[in-house]
């Protein structure tokens, strides 16, 4: 092997590497906010924290740089603000399913993203996605609903919200990808933590519950500079690999949550939900691996 390619390996290695370690991060977050929902804060406040403490890092970063705010024509800040709306929106839904949801199942969930994003690529992009890839994409909302259960007795109105949470992400994936290039990934940072604090501001206040002790006020700070963390090692991640490359280890997410549901709050997730989850990432990885194909050929 060349000293090239040893170490253009490398450095994708250390983008799969950073790329676990930033779905950690963000497992993190969901399981301190399950946690604090459970002991009566509420999901806005907890939104609105995650926002504020994200941005006040954002703005310390930019300050280090030289440079907070960045202004580009009207057409793409209004694409910055509508992205960063469709995640303050995404938080808020995941958050106030995490109080009634298994973390195995709100993952689950989340990760049908991507099958979602090919369904959208159609009208949305104008992107041509073959009959292969369509298959896929039934196939994983077919995961989907068994997670869902919509006609069952499990069923809970939360899910609904996460399923809408899917959309919102998939929609933000789309519009991140206009993006790319155009403007720089801190300058989306601070506007969409600017944002979501103004946004979640009032709601936080009017709902606030204060935490009853030291562990309540460390996981409530922890949520936003864990997110703002994971934001920062993710971006990074994608400077030493293709997101090709990165896509297919995403799905870690559910196996870190489903682990910390079982160690921190008991919840064994059932059969019918890991068939689903497997479903969702079976299908997600067709769609991955038939878009790799597809690209090879252009």
């Amino acid at each position: 092997m060349s000293i090239l390619a040893e170490t253009r390996s490398d450095r994708v290695g250390l983008g799969i590497g950073l790329i676990l370690f930033a779905f950690l991060f963000f497992a993190a977050v969901d399981t301190s906010v399950k946690w604090l929902a459970l002991a009566g804060i509420p999901a806005l406040q907890l939104a609105f924290m995650r926002y504020f403490v994200a941005f006040l890092l954002s703005v310390g970063r930019g300050v280090q740089h030289g440079q907070i705010f960045e202004w580009r024509e009207r057409r793409i800040m209004a694409l910055v603000l509508i992205r960063g709306a469709l995640l303050v929106m995404a938080t808020a839904f995941n958050f106030i399913a995490l109080a009634y949801l298994p973390l195995s199942v709100t993952s689950s969930i989340l990760n049908s993203a991507p099958i979602i994003l090919t369904a959208l690529a159609v009208p949305v992009l104008g992107e041509r996605v073959g009959p292969f890839r369509w298959v896929a994409v039934i196939v994983g909302f077919i995961g989907v609903l068994i997670v869902i259960r919509p006609f069952g007795a499990e069923f809970h109105w939360a899910t609904i919200l996460m399923v809408a949470n899917a959309v919102a992400m998939a929609l933000f994936a789309i519009l991140t990808r206009m993006l790319s290039g155009q403007i720089a990934t801190q300058t989306m940072q601070v506007y969409m933590g600017a944002l979501g604090t103004v946004v979640l501001l009032v709601p936080a206040v009017l709902t606030w519950q204060t935490p009853e002790d030291a562990l309540g006020w460390t996981l409530l700070i922890a949520i936003g500079v864990l997110a703002w963390i994971g934001h920062e090692i993710y971006g990074r991640a994608h400077a030493f690999a293709e997101a090709s490359v990165l896509i297919p280890f995403n799905y870690v997410f559910i196996v870190y949550l489903t682990l910390a549901g079982m160690i921190v709050f008991g919840d064994i997730p059932d059969a019918t939900t890991l068939v689903g989850a497997a479903i969702i990432i079976g299908s997600g990885l067709v769609i991955w691996w038939r878009e790799t194909q597809t690209h090879k050929t252009t």
